[in-house]
């Protein structure tokens, strides 16, 4: 979802993660903190696609993905992302922009006009309909971008239906959060709003054959909704479901299969600014396992379009140490996220409400993610969710400096050492240290670890047997 102001994140009490939104929570919203206590305790009832296991997501913003910004111009691109390894494309919403209250020349994509309808800047439903198919048929899965929350001002639900939406004490419709002035709150406690909203959903999938959503501030709709809402997608055909959330667990009882990394990408920001360190990592994992639904997951990320337009670029956050923290993001448990042009080494903050081309003229990281995808193909203990290996962390002579972990699945082990400080390092893994002969993931250089281990500032090595 959009902001006017940056994402504002605050650190809860122990065992709360961070939120997802800027927003104040709404009283539709059921309290996180009172939910996922006994969260980890349960196993997820989500279906999980077999596509979905080894995945990594690739969301794409088509208005700035090329000088047309249209589906069909982006479809060009296909072939290029089949080649960097990309399974799922996360799509951001595509339906019309609403007009009344627009916020710069063309809006936010997250002010939606039409449900069923799509935004004639992109193309037309045909359109739509044969990027999809081309996907499929290349091997892809895409995801619908989903704004549950709220629709735009001019929708037709708000001069049909007006008590589809919250009112103030004078029967005001009001916005969900007070700068968010594009946009109008829906009231989930109107059964014909939730049923319609299940209806345009369902379209989507019948109509244009997508395999899930991205749910825009998921956590602000009730889970009851979203129960329902994928039970009755699913009764069509299995999808994959991310929640725009971090903190109500309960979502990924039934309805999500994964969640936002929130709280993974500012202590990575923190960690560079020197305010954190490996044990902050450390203790996020194991408040991870002890939270979520057994099989869910967080989807884990170094930016997205959030980040990039109001927070700031991965550059300019994570500076010398971007392809670090890149690396890390496909090694933890959780979903590996790439944004519209981080291959190409993105370094400015593309505009949210007016078009902004990402310049393509430099695609020297593709290599790089390519080589980190496929990483995570080849080895199953990096795989998403149940399929992947649990996170050991290995004891070593340089903490907090250094994050020494292990992860193993089926006869495969990841061995993964990172140096998260700006100094070079000299360390040994102090307890017991994988043994016998690994492979150096990015050099393809055989070694037998004995413990011992000498890093650059930011560096890291990843081996494989």
């Amino acid at each position: 979802m959009l902001r006017l102001r940056n994402l504002l994140v605050m650190t809860l009490m122990a065992g709360v993660f961070f939120t997802a939104c800027n927003g104040t929570s709404k009283k539709k919203t059921e309290k996180a903190a009172t939910e996922k206590a006994a969260a980890g305790s349960v196993k997820s009832e989500a279906i999980f696609p077999d596509w979905s296991r080894d995945a990594t997501i690739y969301e794409v913003n088509i208005r700035q993905y090329t000088k047309e910004g249209t589906f069909a111009a982006f479809e060009k691109s296909l072939p290029r992302l089949k080649k960097l390894g990309v399974d799922i494309l996360w799509i951001m919403p595509i339906n019309p922009i609403s007009k009344k209250n627009r916020k710069g020349t063309l809006g936010s994509y997250y002010a939606v006009q039409d449900y069923k309808g799509v935004n004639p800047e992109f193309g037309n439903l045909a359109d739509f309909k044969h990027l999809v198919d081309k996907a499929h048929e290349m091997g892809f899965h895409v995801l619908l971008d989903w704004v549950a929350n709220h629709t735009g001002w001019d929708n037709k639900w708000i001069t049909e239906h007006p008590d589809w939406y919250t009112q103030d004490s004078l029967g005001h419709i009001i916005s969900p959060v007070p700068d968010w002035t594009d946009v109008a709150d829906l009231n989930y406690n109107n059964p014909n709003m939730r049923a319609a909203m299940i209806d345009a959903m369902k379209y989507w999938v019948k109509e244009a054959n997508i395999d899930g959503y991205r749910c825009d501030v998921a956590g602000s709709v009730p889970v009851d909704f979203w129960n329902q809402a994928r039970a009755e997608l699913d009764a069509i055909k299995p999808v994959f479901m991310l929640a725009e959330d971090a903190d109500n667990m309960n979502l990924l009882k039934k309805a999500f299969n994964a969640n936002y990394g929130w709280p993974f990408l500012h202590i990575m920001n923190e960690l560079y600014k020197g305010k954190k360190n490996a044990t902050d990592i450390i203790n996020y994992y194991e408040k991870t396992y002890a939270a979520y639904p057994k099989g869910s997951y967080p989807m884990i990320f170094t930016t997205n379009h959030d980040e990039n337009s109001w927070n700031g670029t991965a550059y300019e956050r994570l500076g010398d140490a971007v392809k670090t923290f890149s690396a890390l993001t496909f090694v933890v448990p959780g979903m590996p996220l790439i944004y519209s042009g981080q291959e190409a080494g993105l370094h400015k903050r593309l505009s949210f409400f007016e078009k902004d081309e990402i310049d393509w003229s430099d695609l020297s990281m593709s290599n790089f993610f390519h080589k980190l995808i496929q990483l995570k193909k080849d080895n199953n203990a990096l795989w998403n969710g149940n399929s992947g290996g649990d996170f050991v962390t290995l004891e070593n002579s340089a903490m907090p400096k250094v994050l020494t972990f292990s992860r193993k699945n089926n006869g495969n082990q990841v061995v993964s050492v990172f140096n998260l400080s700006p100094d070079p390092v000299s360390f040994e893994i102090t307890g017991s240290f994988p043994e016998g002969t690994f492979k150096e993931a990015f050099t393809g250089q055989e070694r037998t670890l004995n413990g011992i281990f000498k890093l650059a500032p930011w560096g890291y090595q990843i081996f494989v047997k």
